[in-house]
């Protein structure tokens, strides 16, 4: 009314057709996501959809706590903050007793608010404690330390005369929460060459490259994506891919306090997005008051957790406006803009700020604090010399490194694939048509052109109207998916010690919430995409590269390791040179190498004529590198494919087998813990190798787990791990289990 009043618009009014969306979700604060985006339903919430309680005081009680914590040479410094909620409109006393078990023998009393009251518009009590640095043990993000959490607890007795408590006038109140000691840093100061500005994190003094991915709600019905057990499975299976940071995007919820606490265990770092997302939003009165209210009850909420790194204030609206995504270019929409996030949301902010914390992004992508010379809305909010850029283009050759930006600091890029075919069956009803289904579901603007543009330049993708097509897009948008992806994060991490100082990949995005095409690495069922498989490697600690430059025609190979501390005794690549007829190498070099420490070493750049030359061709070869110790203990591997799989030539039918063996199973938590061995042998090279548990009769099984998937099978024979849970021991058949390779769509 406020708008219509003034006969103004905050645009974008509905969401593009494709969405098949629901309009003016930025009227209202809910989950953004929830009217529809371009890989989502549109189910919009109505009512209150988290646990009611009903509290009854007199006084005061405890709400939040923060704690921020610094470090000196010799001590660690702990201010805490204990925000409380008063009952009445006028001042009260308090007596607040703190309890440290693993750092105090003795709780401490807080008795400064006996005579001194606390102000009932701003009630909160603070104070400080200093503990030496040799008594606490510190906490580390995933990968390179242990995740300490140290227990502390708050009683708060709050009462309203000043002559002391009596039985009716006095409140208690306690709250429990854990912290873990660590310093966290974002370094944005002039490069040494080039020109612009750094962008990295630093945890505890130590660079940290931010490797991870996008984060959007577990479920797109809010009250869903509080379920432990879906949140406990994604974030674990983040930690697992080595991911030590995940971006909390602006288009979905604040997350509920079980998620933070499992990225602390974890060691997830958060870049915690407020939910404002591709959208103006209004700058009423009304609109703005709710949004205070909202920014300084999450942010005490969730500030005190040691994976929370940094906020930033909205997804993609500084870009919209830059770049006039929505009809945005009177000057208006930016006054509203700066009012909005700088003025409002960044200022409640300050209620946690700290000095040792981060200062709060004003938008994501940005160009950091470069962007407050342009009055935080610059003319290219994606200037990869500053900050953080988005990254997407469909059209080009997502396999090829030269198409990608040289950022700082990549927090969102992908590719979009379509779930398992088992994942659609499970999902729909037995008169869905499944071409018009994912037709249906397919939310990008450019349809399924976002997919088969690439599938089709590397791969046979058969004809709609032929039996195998939904079932060959499935595999071969997964395959595509799983190496773009791969390419562009191994570029990001290879660029670390160049002069483009890239710091942080976080690709789009880990889960999803419904089977559709999308640009998820687990499915909505939390079943692993080959994305996810895939990722455990080109995101591990220790990992070997080897990217084509175009300009050179060369390989440019580059040695990648996270660790602090590597023995570097004996290590070794080998170059191994396949031919597509037969098993193991044809040519091998093996060379001596080294590892810098949290780092990259530059190692070699090959040019493809000293690879592939006599008998090797680009279309009958394939490379590998692996690097490995004297004693052939590998530790990490790629490959390189001089040419499309449309090209290949002298493939062969690799005949491969299946046969399931060594079935364990034992029961943990009131269900069976189902192990299999599944033993594959082949009598040529075996392309992408793809394992899918056939689900549609089991509705006892939701999720299951391979130790690998779209794997090269080049030594004539492997052992894969499958896992689930039931609640029976399961006999498996061969026949529950679907196995593809390139290697039939090609001709053989």
């Amino acid at each position: 009314q406020e708008l219509q009043a003034q006969n103004l618009e905050v645009p974008p009014n509905c969401p593009n057709p494709r969405y098949h969306g629901e309009c003016h979700m930025n009227m209202l604060r809910k989950m953004q996501a929830s009217f529809s985006w371009d890989w989502g339903l549109a189910a919009p919430s109505m009512g209150i959809w988290k646990t009611v309680a009903l509290e009854y005081y007199d006084v005061a009680l405890i709400r939040d706590v923060d704690v921020a914590m610094t470090k000196n040479d010799t001590h660690w410094n702990m201010d805490l903050r204990v925000f409380m909620d008063c009952a009445g409109q006028h001042d009260f006393y308090a007596e607040l007793t703190f309890y440290a078990v693993e750092l105090l023998k003795n709780p401490v009393i807080i008795s400064d608010h006996t005579k001194i009251p606390i102000s009932y518009k701003a009630p909160v009590i603070m104070f400080q404690l200093a503990f030496p640095i040799d008594e606490v043990t510190l906490w580390w993000p995933n990968g390179y330390g242990e995740q300490k959490l140290y227990p502390l607890h708050f009683s708060l007795k709050a009462w309203w005369d000043a002559g002391g408590t009596s039985l009716r006038s006095k409140t208690i109140s306690k709250k429990s929460i854990r912290i873990g000691f660590r310093t966290i840093e974002l370094v944005e100061e002039p490069v040494s060459e080039g020109s612009g500005n750094t962008f990295y994190f630093k945890v505890n003094g130590k660079e940290i490259f931010m490797k991870g991915s996008n984060y959007i709600p577990s479920h797109i019905l809010p009250e869903y994506s509080l379920d432990a057990n879906r949140l406990g499975h994604l974030l674990h299976s983040a930690k697992s891919a080595h991911q030590n940071m995940i971006r909390v995007w602006g288009g979905g919820i604040y997350e509920s306090d079980y998620f933070y606490d499992l990225a602390d265990s974890y060691g997830i770092l958060i870049w915690q997005d407020m939910m404002f997302a591709c959208a103006m939003y209004p700058a009423t009165d009304s609109f703005l008051s709710s949004v205070r209210k909202e920014i300084l009850q999450n942010a005490q909420r969730i500030a005190h957790h040691p994976s929370v790194a940094i906020f930033a204030t909205n997804n993609e609206n500084e870009v919209a406006i830059a770049q006039n995504w929505y009809g945005t270019l009177e000057e208006r929409y930016k006054t509203e803009y700066r009012k909005l996030y700088v003025a409002t949301v960044v200022h409640e902010l300050k209620a946690v700020g700290h000095s040792d914390r981060p200062d709060p992004l004003v938008s994501s992508p940005s160009n950091g604090k470069e962007s407050i010379k342009d009055n935080y809305i610059s003319d290219n909010p994606q200037d990869p010399n500053y900050g953080d850029v988005h990254f997407y283009d469909v059209f080009k050759d997502g396999w090829n490194p030269s198409i990608y930006p040289r950022p700082r600091f990549a927090s969102e890029y992908g590719f979009q694939s379509i779930p398992s075919m088992t994942a659609w069956h499970r999902s729909m009803n037995e008169d869905d048509n499944l071409n018009d289904l994912i037709e249906h579901r397919q939310h990008h603007p450019l349809g399924m052109l976002a997919i088969t543009t690439l599938v089709r330049q590397h791969f046979p993708l058969p004809l709609p109207e032929d039996v195998n097509y939904l079932e060959a897009l499935a595999y071969f948008s997964q395959l595509t998916q799983a190496m773009a992806t791969k390419v562009e994060t191994e570029l990001y991490r290879s660029l670390r010690n160049t002069e483009h100082r890239t710091m942080g990949a976080l690709y789009w995005q880990l889960n999803d919430v419904w089977v559709a095409p999308s640009w998820s690495a687990i499915d909505f069922y939390g079943n692993f995409k080959l994305l996810h498989y895939w990722s455990k490697e080109f995101l591990a600690p220790t990992s070997i590269v080897a990217l084509l430059d175009s300009k050179t025609n060369s390989l440019n190979v580059s040695l990648i390791c996270d660790l602090f501390e590597v023995d570097t005794y004996g290590l070794q690549v080998s170059m191994n040179v396949y031919k597509w007829t037969q098993l193991y190498p044809k040519d091998t070099k093996t060379w001596p190498v080294t590892l810098v420490p949290n780092g990259v070493q530059y190692d070699k750049v090959i040019p493809i004529d000293d690879i592939i030359s006599g008998e090797f061709t680009k279309q009958n070869s394939f490379v590998e590198f692996v690097l490995h110790r004297s004693n052939n203990l590998v530790l990490a591997r790629t490959f390189y494919f001089p040419t499309t799989f449309n090209s290949v030539q002298a493939v062969k039918d690799p005949e491969l087998d299946l046969e399931v063996r060594n079935t364990f199973c034992r029961t943990t938590e009131n269900v069976k813990l189902n192990s299999f061995s599944l033993a594959l042998t082949s009598k040529y090279p075996a392309i992408f190798v793809y394992i899918e548990l056939l689900l549609e009769d089991r509705t006892d099984i939701s999720t299951y787990k391979l130790s690998k998937n779209g794997f090269m099978l080049t030594s004539g024979s492997c052992v894969v791990h499958l896992e689930f849970e039931s609640k029976k021991c399961v006999k498996l058949k061969r026949s529950d289990l679907n196995l593809m390779t390139v290697n039939q769509f090609l001709k053989v």
